[in-house]
């Protein structure tokens, strides 16, 4: 089981940044990837980032590769995704997954959720 608390959502004016975080608990996280996934009003959740908590390597989605990162704290055991240059089209909730694949992007690869944050982009 791992447990995944997001943070750090909010409103902000197109162009602007956030930094959201997930804290992960539970048994074995560490062997698992990490990921961020967001879903607007009327769409589907859709992939965002995702980090392999072993190597750190990451994946990031075309459409925000040029402007979010993804990272991971070994000591504060999160995850973060720093958005930068944020547009109104970023407005969704923010969800981290957990999945035992390597990198995916798949929905369906991820066993365990947190709650989401809701972040909102002003024009």
């Amino acid at each position: 089981q791992v447990h995944l608390v997001e943070s750090g959502g909010g409103l902000v004016q197109a162009g602007g940044s956030l930094r959201l975080s997930c804290a992960a608990s539970g048994r074995s996280f560490t062997t698992y990837t990490l990921g961020w996934f967001r879903q607007a009003p009327g769409k589907e959740r859709e992939f965002v980032a995702a980090i392999r908590w072993a190597s750190a390597a990451t994946l990031l989605s075309d459409s925000v590769k040029d402007r979010f990162t993804i990272s991971r704290d070994n000591a504060k055991k999160t995850v973060s995704l720093q958005m930068n240059g944020l547009k109104p089209e970023d407005t969704a909730v923010y969800y981290c997954a957990a999945s035992p694949e390597y990198l995916s992007s798949t929905r369906d690869a991820y066993d365990y959720w947190g709650q989401g944050t809701q972040v909102t982009v002003s024009s």
